[in-house]
């Protein structure tokens, strides 16, 4: 398949996506595996989680849009997946669901001398981050992190 073909493709999926309220992540299509593989990557658009039913509501659009395309003229397996869970905390929901649990924070050093921090998720609100390390509770003002991870916790 060429580029500019796999450009009208992507372009006609994402239109579908958009119908599904669903937001296409990631598209390959490795045309050097026989039968073809082409393997979407989708999310949806209002954050909620991907189960495997969504997964298998959206193949058959899928499937019709690239047949109807007539842009890939081979024989060809369809894989349709979520991105899976991150180890990365961003959303509310994240922060409920693993308080208590083992992260890894890193910090912005122009704020602060150290580069990562290790505790467990003990509170998050508008202004900082509580990490209990050891049995106290350490706040960090939302503007001292980067990026907050699940990790295991390190003696």
């Amino acid at each position: 398949m060429n580029k500019e073909n796999k450009i009208k493709l992507e372009t006609l999926l994402k239109k579908v996506a958009n119908l599904w309220d669903l937001e296409i992540l990631n598209l390959s299509i490795k045309t050097n595996q026989n039968p073809t593989v082409i393997k979407i990557i989708i999310k949806k658009t209002n954050g909620d989680y991907i189960s495997l039913d969504d997964c298998v509501l959206f193949n058959n659009p899928v499937s019709e849009e690239i047949e109807n395309s007539n842009l890939l003229n081979c024989s060809y397996v369809l894989e349709i997946s979520s991105q899976g869970v991150s180890d990365e905390l961003t959303s509310e929901r994240d922060f409920k669901t693993f308080k208590g649990f083992p992260v890894n924070v890193e910090l912005n050093q122009k704020n602060s001398k150290k580069k990562f921090l290790n505790g467990l998720l003990y509170e998050k609100s508008n202004d900082y981050l509580a990490i209990n390390i050891k049995g106290k509770i350490k706040k960090i003002p939302f503007d001292e992190v980067l990026k907050i991870s699940l990790c295991t916790l390190k003696d």
